[in-house]
This record gives C-alpha cells, sequence and structure tokens, in this order.
C-alpha cells in the first residue's frame, strides 16, 4: 500500500514514522512519503534523517520516502497513492482539500479544531456562516467528491513515533475510507476502530482542546484534583451537548475521541493546550505563552469558535466561555475559577 502523509510537523512526522518503521521490520507492505511545503525543511530532513524541529530524538525509518518543496512538488507526492493523510493544521485545511479535491484515493485528516471565525457578513455565499467551520464542513464545501474523513483520537506524537501502544478512530461515511485506514497504520501498536459519526468525532477532537486550557489553568492554581476530575466530568457535558446539537451521535463523546482523547489532552505533561492554561496560571500574558510553546495550540484558535457554534444552537457551555474570556484578557485566572463556581445550581442530567 502507497501512503502520502502531507504535512511534516509532529503528529504527520509521528504517523509517518509509525507505519515506515513497520514497514522496514516486514510488519506491512507499504511505501510511506513524507511530504513538506517547505524546500529548507525538507532538505534538513534528508540531511539528518529526523526531524529536530518538532520530533527530536526519532530517527527516520530508512524506507521513509521525503519529498516537497511547493505546490508542483504536491501533485507528485499524490501521484499513484493508495491513501493520502492531510497532516496540516486546521488554518491550513481549506487550501489543501482544494488542491487535492480531484485525487481519486482516499483522503484523511488529521487535523483536530474549527477553522478561525470568517466575517460576519461574507463575501461569498460559499461562506454563509459567521463562524468558521470543522473540516468535514470545509470538504463539503471545497472538495464534495472527496472520499474522506478524519483520523483522530487520545495520541500524543512522540509515544506514536516511539511505537508505544496507541488506539485511534477512522470516522468517514465511506466505507472504503475507514478500511484503507485500518489496513494501513492498525499494527501491534497502533489500534484503529472504525467509525461513520464524523462530527462527533470531529467535535470531540475540536472541543477537548478547549477543556484542556481550561485543565491547566485548574492544575497551574493548585486547585487539586477533585477540581480537575470535576472540570473534565463537566467539559465532556458540554462536548457532548454540542456534538449532539450538531448532529453527532452521544455515545461516540464515550469512546476514544471523546472522554479519552478529553483526559489524554486535559491531564498529559506533553499536551499544548494544557501547558496554555498552567502557563496562563502563572500570570503569563497570551502572547508570551504562544511564543513559548513553538508549536500550534489549536484550542487558543478554536476556543471562540466553539463559543460561536454553542451560541448559534441555543447550547450551554460555561467552561468554553470562561476559556475565551481568559484567552480574551476579560477575565483573571482566579476570577474565570469563580465565574464557575458561583454559577446557580442544577440536577446533574439537567446539564446534559
Amino acid at each position: 500500500m502507497k501512503i502520502a502523509v502531507l504535512g511534516a510537523g509532529a503528529w504527520g512526522t509521528a504517523l509517518a514514522v509509525n507505519a515506515a518503521r513497520a514497514a522496514d521490520a516486514g510488519v506491512t507492505r507499504h511505501q510511506v512519503t513524507l511530504w513538506a511545503r517547505n524546500a529548507a525543511q525538507v532538505q534538513a530532513l534528508q540531511a539528518e534523517r529526523a526531524n529536530t524541529r518538532y520530533l527530536p530524538g526519532i530517527a527516520l525509518p530508512a524506507g521513509l520516502l521525503l519529498q516537497g518543496g511547493g505546490e508542483a512538488s504536491l501533485g507528485e507526492a499524490v501521484k499513484g497513492q493508495d491513501l493520502i493523510i492531510l497532516a496540516t493544521p486546521v488554518s491550513a485545511a481549506r487550501s489543501m482539500l482544494m488542491q487535492l479535491q480531484h485525487v481519486e484515493a482516499p483522503v484523511a485528516w488529521l487535523s483536530k479544531g474549527f477553522e478561525a471565525a470568517v466575517s460576519a457578513e461574507p463575501a461569498s455565499a460559499s461562506l454563509s456562516t459567521p463562524f468558521g467551520l470543522m473540516v468535514h464542513e470545509v470538504r463539503a464545501q471545497v472538495a464534495p467528491d472527496l472520499r474522506a474523513g478524519v483520523f483522530s483520537g487520545p495520541s500524543f506524537a512522540l509515544e506514536v513515533a516511539r511505537g508505544q501502544p496507541t488506539a485511534l478512530v477512522a470516522a468517514s461515511a465511506h466505507a472504503e475510507v475507514r478500511e484503507a485506514l485500518v489496513a494501513a497504520f492498525h499494527s501491534a501498536s497502533l489500534r484503529v476502530y472504525a467509525s461513520d459519526d464524523v462530527v462527533g468525532v470531529e467535535v470531540g477532537g475540536a472541543v477537548k482542546n478547549v477543556m484542556a486550557i481550561a485543565a491547566g489553568l485548574c492544575d497551574g492554581l493548585q486547585l487539586g484534583l477533585n477540581a480537575r476530575a470535576a472540570l473534565i466530568t463537566r467539559g465532556l457535558a458540554e462536548m457532548t451537548r454540542l456534538g449532539v446539537a450538531l448532529g453527532a451521535r452521544a455515545e461516540t463523546f464515550t469512546g476514544l475521541s471523546g472522554l479519552g482523547d478529553l483526559v489524554l489532552t486535559a491531564t498529559g505533561d506533553l499536551s499544548r493546550n494544557r501547558k496554555v492554561g498552567l502557563l496562563l496560571a502563572q500570570g503569563k500574558t497570551l502572547p508570551e505563552v504562544l511564543e513559548s510553546l513553538g508549536h500550534v495550540a489549536e484550542g487558543v484558535y478554536c476556543a471562540r469558535t466553539v463559543v460561536q457554534r454553542a451560541a448559534s444552537l441555543g447550547v450551554d457551555m460555561p467552561i468554553a466561555q470562561s476559556v475565551v474570556a481568559l484567552l480574551d484578557g476579560k477575565l483573571k485566572a482566579s476570577e474565570a475559577v469563580a465565574l464557575l463556581m458561583e454559577r446557580e445550581p442544577k440536577t446533574e442530567l439537567d446539564c446534559y
């Protein structure tokens, strides 16, 4: 099987390394290509056989092919492939899907989040919403004939690159996309489950990043394990409410791409979104936090869109709202916590 991974950040590199390492060991018969837009990055990857910026200490397998350097090379990279993995941030998904709209191979994206909010008075009918979209909604606009889906779940790139046990979800309305993802990546170290609930998997992957910022804030303020458990549980309730309102199945949020990804991102030391909350709790400004990260923290960029989507559907998301107010500098860390604790009491089931 020929697999092209487009995007040589941490997650794209990790998945390519995992699949190529299995091929080197004779576990699979895959040929894996890792593509990067930046020619200088490709040269560095080839020279060092490592992605020292995003995955230091991880050697690239000998069988991993490297390509890139611009749009012209993209056509070569996807030609003749059996599966294409889009491993770019959400902000680049629209332009990449437009370039891939006529490919015949199944496509799956790794992005977790929403596009940034667009103008309230869109210039074209194709952008008729005043808020950003999830990637499957973007695909419906710019590449409606593409057989595509999302590959998601609780996964830190470093652990996947090391070959540590991980479980992910391959979600698509197209059976051939789900089957291609299972055939490509299911292995002794990576278990792949199939789902047709693309909305649920995408909502889980996006909203958990926002909740992880809140969890980092909670830990940074040393509020205790009780507080963290309460926040994760109520965060799951918010995630489920929004997902169901958008057409997802509630049970998806008790699975890997819901509860699993939320617990990992809200508690793991490798979580960039959790680190945002930790640093904000220390009194750092948002620009200072983002400069120190060196990687994209999708929760920062999609929190406002999550709240906008929820408001448009009449869905109550107080934790997400507090995160947005904190990121905007309208609340201090301690004030955000107090605001949540002072809410009117309710029965628990009324909160779902």
